[in-house]
C-alpha cells in the first residue's frame, strides 16, 4: 500500500527512482510522481494519475534530471485518485515530501495552517506536513531540525522522504508505523518501502526503527533515535535476487506464484523436520522453554491469513488439544478481551507491516500476553522484530496482491507449531511421525494437483458471465472454501461467498438457481457423507455444482454437477491441497474476464495503514 523511493547520488537518480516504483507496483496504487533537485537545486515534480507508464509518457514530454530525489505510488486514503493528490507534495516550490501512513490530527493541523496563509492544492492529509516543515524552516531550522520538530506535530503513522532546495547536498528520511529502509551505494545511497524497490542497486539494507530519523548524504548515513541520539543501526545483507521479482516466462505474478508453491513449501520445510519429527529449535532458541508453559493459542491475523489461522485453529483443538481462538486483528485491537493465562499470542502475516496485526501485537503486550510468536514471510519486518518468537514461511517475494502461495506456506508452518505444541499434550508419536511423512511428500502432492490447470481453464468458462457464486465446505475445509472465494471475487469481481456446506439451510439456499455456480471442496474424511447430503440439496433446487473432490470420496459426475478428482491426501495437509485448483480457478476466471490479475481495482498488497 503506496510505495516510496528515495535516492541521493553523484549521478542522475531518476532511472532508479523510476525502477524503484515499478518494483513496488505489487502494492497496489492509483497514481505516481518523482521530485527531483538538479546541479542547480532546482525543484523540479512531474505526477500522474494512473500507471507508472502514464508518469514515463509525462517525464519524455516534460524531462526531469537530478542527482537527489523522492518518488511515489499511492494509494488513496484522503482525497480521489488525481493528479493534485498524488504525490510528492511541495510547498513554496522549494521543498518537497513523499509520505505513507495517516496523519490522524490533518485536519487541525491544517486549520492552524490556513490561519498562517499556507495555501492547500490537494484533500490530502500529506499536504499538512510539508507545510509544517516549511514552517520549522522559516524559523531558521535546518532541515534534519525541521522534520524532528514536524514529526512531533503528528498523530498517526508515517514513512517520510524530504528534500529542500535549501540544502541540496541531504535527503532527510524518518518512520513511525510504516516501514522504511536504506540501501547503501557506492556513492549513493537510497530509501524505500521495501527491499524489493532497490534490489537492483544494492543489496546491503538498514531498517529504520520506530521514531529513527535519517540523514543521507551519497557518501554517508547518519540515523537518529526518537530520542534524538546518533545512533548505529545493524546492516543487513539481503539474499533477494532481482530475478526473484521478475515475471519471466509467466503471463501474470499470480500464475508464477501459484506454480512456485512447491518449491516455498520444500523451503519452508528445509531444515525444520528430522526423520520423524518436527524440530522445534526452527521457532528460536527460547522455543522449548516458551512452549512448555503453553495451554491456550490466540491467533490474530486479516484477510487470507485470517483463513490460515481459522484452518489452524482445527488443528490444534482435534491434534493438539490445545483451546485454540483466531480473531480479525482489526477487530480484536479495539475491544476489550480476557487474557488466558499461559496463552501463545500469535500472528500471521505475509508482509510482516500489515498495520491492524502490529497494532493487535502492540496492543496484546499492554494487556497482559507474554509470549508472542510470529509466522512471516519477511524477515526484516516490524513484526518479526517485535515478536518474542519466529517462524519465517520462506515463500520468496509474492507480487501479486490476491495471496497464493504465502497462504500455503503459512498454513504449513501452522502445522508445525501445531505439532511441536500438540506432542506436550495429546499428540502421539505415531501421529507427529505420519504428520512428518506427509509434508515431505506435500510439494510433489501439489504438483499433482497442479497437473489440473488445464481442465480447470477449460471449466472456468462456465464462470465467465456469472456475477455470484458461492463456495462449499465442512471443518478444516470451511476456511479454504472462504479462501477460494476471496480469490475469486478479489481479482474477477465476482460476488463469492464462502460458507459452512451444513449452514445451507439457514439461509444461502435461497440463492441457489441455475445462474449461480455452486463450488465444493470434498475430502475423503468422516465428514464426506454429510457433505454428498449437502451437494444433494443444492442439486434438487436446480444449482449447478463444480466439486474438487478426493478420488477416492466415491463422489461420480452427473448432471448438473462437474467433479475434478484430486488425488487421496491424509487429513492434516489436506487443506493445503484442495486450496491449489481454487486459486487457478480465480486465476482463470479472471483472465477470462479481461481483469487487472496482479494488481484489482481499489487493492493493496500491504496494508500499512488502517
Amino acid at each position: 500500500m503506496c510505495g516510496i523511493v528515495g535516492a541521493i547520488a553523484k549521478k542522475d537518480v531518476l532511472p532508479v527512482l523510476v525502477e524503484g516504483l515499478k518494483r513496488l507496483e505489487y502494492r497496489g496504487y492509483d497514481s505516481a510522481g518523482v521530485a527531483l533537485l538538479d546541479e542547480k537545486a532546482c525543484l523540479k515534480r512531474v505526477r500522474t494519475p494512473g500507471k507508472i507508464n502514464q508518469l514515463e509518457l509525462a517525464l519524455e514530454k516534460t524531462p526531469a534530471h537530478g542527482v537527489v530525489g523522492i518518488a511515489h505510488t499511492r494509494w488513496a486514503t484522503h482525497g480521489e485518485p488525481s493528479e493534485s493528490n498524488a504525490h510528492p507534495h511541495m510547498c513554496e516550490k522549494s521543498m518537497a515530501v513523499v509520505h505513507n501512513g495517516i496523519i490522524e490530527n490533518y485536519e487541525k493541523l491544517k486549520h492552524a495552517q490556513l490561519q498562517d496563509n499556507y495555501r492547500f492544492t490537494s484533500d490530502t492529509d500529506t499536504e499538512v506536513i510539508v507545510h509544517q516543515l516549511h514552517k520549522y524552516k522559516q524559523q531558521g531550522k535546518d532541515l534534519y531540525q525541521a522534520v524532528v520538530e514536524t514529526v512531533k506535530d503528528l498523530e498517526g503513522a508515517y514513512a517520510l522522504g524530504v528534500i529542500c532546495s535549501e540544502t541540496p547536498d541531504i535527503l532527510v528520511a524518518a518512520r513511525r508505523g510504516s516501514p522504511l529502509v536504506i540501501g547503501l551505494g557506492e556513492e549513493a545511497n537510497y530509501i524505500a518501502s521495501d527491499v524489493a524497490a532497490l534490489i537492483s542497486e544494492t543489496h546491503s539494507f538498514i531498517f529504520l526503527e520506530e521514531g529513527d530519523i535519517a540523514v543521507l548524504k551519497p557518501e554517508s548515513v547518519e540515523i537518529f533515535d526518537a530520542g534524538g541520539q546518533s545512533i548505529e543501526r545493524n546492516v543487513h545483507e539481503s539474499q533477494l535476487s532481482a530475478d526473484a521479482v521478475e515475471r519471466g516466462d509467466y503471463a501474470h505474478y499470480m500464475l508464477k506464484e501459484i506454480y512456485e508453491q512447491p518449491r516455498a513449501i520444500a523451503e519452508t520445510l528445509e531444515g525444520r523436520l528430522s526423520d520423524n519429527k518436527v524440530l522445534e529449535g526452527a521457532f528460536g532458541p527460547a522455543a522449548a522453554q516458551i512452549f512448555d508453559t503453553i495451554e491456550h493459542v490466540q491467533i490474530i491475523a486479516c484477510g487470507t491469513s485470517y483463513h490460515a489461522g481459522m484452518v489452524a485453529r482445527y488443528g490444534f483443538e482435534s491434534l493438539a488439544g490445545i483451546p485454540c481462538n483466531i480473531e480479525v486483528a482489526s477487530e480484536f485491537r479495539y475491544r476489550k478481551a480476557a487474557v488466558l493465562p499461559n496463552t501463545l499470542f500469535v500472528t500471521v502475516s505475509q508482509s510482516g507491516e500489515t498495520a491492524d496485526t502490529l497494532a493487535a501485537l502492540r496492543a496484546a503486550k499492554k494487556m497482559g500476553f507474554v509470549n508472542t510468536l510470529s509466522i512471516c514471510n519477511v524477515p526484516e519486518s516490524s513484526l518479526v522484530r517485535e515478536s518474542d518468537l519466529v517462524l519465517m514461511t520462506r515463500a520468496g517475494p509474492e507480487i501479486g496482491v490476491a495471496s497464493t502461495k504465502a497462504f500455503t506456506t503459512q498454513l504449513v508452518a501452522l502445522l508445525l507449531l501445531i505439532v511441536v505444541l500438540g506432542r506436550r499434550h495429546k499428540l502421539e508419536e505415531e501421529v507427529e511421525s505420519k504428520i512428518v511423512e506427509q509434508l515431505r511428500q506435500l510439494p510433489g502432492y501439489i504438483e499433482t494437483a497442479l497437473q489440473l490447470d488445464g481442465e480447470i481453464q477449460k471449466l472456468a468458462t462456465r464462470f465467465g458471465d456469472k456475477h455470484n457464486a458461492l463456495f462449499l465446505g465442512r471443518g478444516e475445509q470451511y476456511p479454504v472454501a472462504l479462501e477460494g472465494a476471496l480469490k475469486l471475487k478479489e481479482i474477477s469481481y465476482i460476488h463469492a461467498e464462502g460458507y459452512p456446506a451444513g449452514e445451507l439451510k439457514h439461509g444461502p439456499l435461497a440463492l441457489v438457481d441455475s445462474t449461480v455456480p455452486i463450488v465444493a471442496v470434498a475430502p475423503n474424511d468422516e465428514m464426506l457423507d454429510k457433505l454428498k447430503a449437502n451437494l444433494q440439496e443444492v442439486r434438487a433446487r436446480g444449482g449447478e455444482l463444480f466439486v474438487f473432490a478426493d478420488i477416492e470420496s466415491g463422489i461420480e459426475p452427473v448432471e448438473g454437477m462437474t467433479v475434478l478428482n484430486i488425488a487421496p491426501t491424509d487429513k492434516a495437509i489436506s487443506p493445503v491441497i484442495f486450496t491449489i485448483p481454487l486459486q487457478l480457478l480465480a486465476y482463470h476466471v479472471a483472465v477470462i474476464k479481461g481483469t487487472d490479475v496482479d494488481q484489482p481495482r481499489n487493492l493493496a498488497k500491504s496494508v500499512t495503514v488502517e
